[in-house]
C-alpha cells in the first residue's frame, strides 16, 4: 500500500540523497498496462512539487510501452535534477531500457532484468488478428520484418532481383506498405533515441555501438532478457546494490507487487466463487512519491453470476470506471 510504501522510498533518498520516484506498469496476465504517453502529465505534477533537485531515483517496473513517451520522460527527468538513478528491482524492459539508458547510474538487482529495445508497430492498417473482433491488429515488429528481409537475402543469389521483388510484394500484400515504412522509420528511431539516451549518461562512445545495436537487432528476439552482468559485458554503467540496498529495494518490490497481484492471473470466475456479485478494483500502474502523492490507473466493476437451472451459468462483467485516480500523501511523522 501507499502508506507502507512512504518509508521504504525515504530510505532509498537517505542512501542515494535524492528525491525518489515510483513508476510501475504493471503485468498482472489479463490486466497488462504499458508504458503511455498519458503519464507524462502525472509525472509533471510530482516533478513540480519535488522541485529542481540535485538528483532524482526512478525505481521502474515495466515490459515497456511507447518508446516515445520513454524519451519525453527521461528528457523530463532531466530538467529537474543533474544526475538521474534509475533503479530496477525487476523488469524493466523494452521502453523501460530506453529510460534506463538515459541514467547516469543504473542500479540492478540480482534478479532485475533489461530487454531489447526494438519496437513494434501498431496501427489499424496493421494485419487483423484471425478469428479476432473486427478491430483487432496483429502489432508488427520491427525486428521480425527486418529478419525476414535478411533471410530472404541469405537464399536469394545476389543481383537475383526478380526473386527480391517477389518476396517484396507478397510482404507488401500482407502487411501494408504504409506499415512496412513506419516499421523502417520506427527502427532508424529507436537507433537514434537510444544513442542520444547514451551519449547523455555519459556513457564511452565505443561502447556506444555495441549497445544500441545488440539491443536493437542483435539479440534476436524481443523477449531476450539481459541481467546484471551480462549489462555490464555490454557496456552499460550497471551497478550492483549493496545487501542493505538490495532489502530496501526487495520490500519496495515486494509491497507494490502484493497489491497489484503481479503473479495472480485476474480470474474473476474464480473470484466470485459461490456468490453473486463480485465487486472490485484492480490498480494496474502506480506513479508516486513520497510528498506529491500517489496516482494510479484502476478498473473498476461489478461481476455478477446468474445461476439458472437446467442451463449453463451465465457471467456479466460490467465496467463501472477505467481511468486514473489520485491518493495524497498522508501526514506520516
Amino acid at each position: 500500500m501507499y502508506t507502507a510504501r512512504i518509508p521504504i522510498l525515504r530510505q532509498i533518498e537517505a542512501r542515494r540523497n535524492s528525491r525518489a520516484i515510483l513508476f510501475v506498469t504493471g503485468d498482472r496476465p489479463g490486466l497488462e498496462t504499458q508504458i503511455h504517453p498519458e503519464v507524462y502529465d502525472y509525472f509533471v505534477n510530482l516533478l513540480d512539487n519535488i522541485g529542481v533537485t540535485q538528483r532524482i531515483s526512478l525505481i521502474i517496473y515495466t515490459r515497456g510501452g511507447s518508446t516515445l513517451a520513454a524519451r519525453s520522460l527521461v528528457n523530463l527527468i532531466h530538467q529537474f535534477c543533474e544526475d538521474f538513478d534509475v533503479i530496477a528491482p525487476s523488469k524493466a524492459h523494452s521502453a523501460g531500457t530506453l529510460i534506463a539508458l538515459g541514467a547516469q547510474h543504473i542500479f540492478m538487482t540480482k534478479q532485475a532484468t533489461l530487454g531489447p529495445i526494438d519496437p513494434s508497430v501498431n496501427t489499424p492498417l496493421n494485419p487483423q488478428i484471425p478469428g479476432g473482433p473486427p478491430d483487432a491488429r496483429l502489432p508488427v515488429s520491427v525486428e521480425a520484418v527486418n529478419g525476414f528481409i535478411e533471410l530472404c537475402k541469405a537464399h536469394i543469389s545476389e543481383g537475383d532481383s526478380a526473386s527480391m521483388n517477389s518476396v517484396l510484394t507478397q510482404l507488401a500484400a500482407t502487411i501494408h506498405p504504409l506499415v512496412l515504412g513506419e516499421v523502417y522509420r520506427s527502427k532508424a528511431q529507436i537507433q537514434m533515441l537510444a544513442k542520444e539516451h547514451l551519449e547523455r549518461a555519459a556513457v564511452p562512445h565505443e561502447n556506444i555501438e555495441q549497445i544500441v545495436s545488440f539491443l536493437c537487432s542483435d539479440s534476436g528476439s524481443h523477449d531476450y532478457t539481459i541481467h546484471r552482468r551480462e549489462a555490464r559485458r555490454l557496456g552499460l554503467q550497471v551497478e550492483k546494490p549493496d545487501q542493505p540496498f538490495y532489502e530496501v529495494i526487495k520490500a519496495l518490490y515486494d509491497d507494490f507487487a502484493t497489491e497489484l497481484m503481479l503473479t495472480d492471473r485476474w480470474d474473476p470466475i474464480r473470484a466470485i466463487g459461490v456468490n453473486p456479485v463480485l465487486n472490485y478494483t484492480n490498480k494496474r500502474c502506480l506513479i508516486e512519491s513520497t510528498t506529491g502523492g500517489s496516482y494510479f490507473f484502476a478498473t473498476e466493476g461489478v461481476f455478477l453470476q446468474h445461476i439458472t437451472p437446467n442451463a449453463p451459468t451465465q457471467y456479466q462483467d460490467n465496467r463501472t470506471y477505467e481511468g486514473w485516480r489520485y491518493e495524497p500523501t498522508p501526514a506520516i511523522p
